[in-house]
């Protein structure tokens, strides 16, 4: 089981929580960008820089993605395709995707993009708080103390 950060959007406060929780739980965890991050020295943090360009990383991590892994994102098209994979998917908000909730979250990403083109919307999402990041460490923190299958 690896963890992998699709990392360009991803909070930094959120990316501290995960470089933690990776040297805890010893598991691998992979930073996907198109820009030279910074991270704290570990054997199980490790970074990928690929080149600019629309959905760039979410292809890399979608190749390289793998049933059981854990996708750290806020794509909702890229953490639709991860669980059509059988990993998992997790937004820094903390909101646990799964087969059952991420179609219906698509097709409001869809409208709220399309509300948004005509000017009819154009608010986006409200400023993370307290709550947002202790539901993310919650679902983190469960999703690698449970029990892992053979």
């Amino acid at each position: 089981m690896r963890i992998w950060v699709d990392a360009d959007a991803c909070p930094q406060f959120i990316k501290e929580i995960l470089f933690r929780a990776a040297d805890r739980a010893q598991v691998l965890t992979t930073l996907v960008a198109n820009r030279p991050l910074r991270t704290p020295p570990s054997a199980f943090i490790r970074t990928i820089r690929v080149a600019q360009g629309f959905d760039v990383a979410d292809h890399l991590i979608a190749q390289q993605v793998q049933p059981g892994d854990l996708v750290i994102t806020a794509d909702i098209p890229l953490a639709a395709e991860v669980i059509a994979q059988g990993a998992h998917a997790l937004d820094p908000r903390g909101e646990l995707y799964s087969a059952d909730n991420v179609r219906e979250r698509l097709a409001i990403r869809n409208l709220m993009q399309e509300l948004r083109s005509t000017g009819a919307l154009i608010a986006g999402p409200a400023p993370f708080g307290p709550r947002e990041r202790q539901l993310f460490a919650n679902h983190l923190d469960h999703f690698l103390t449970r029990p892992r299958r053979a």
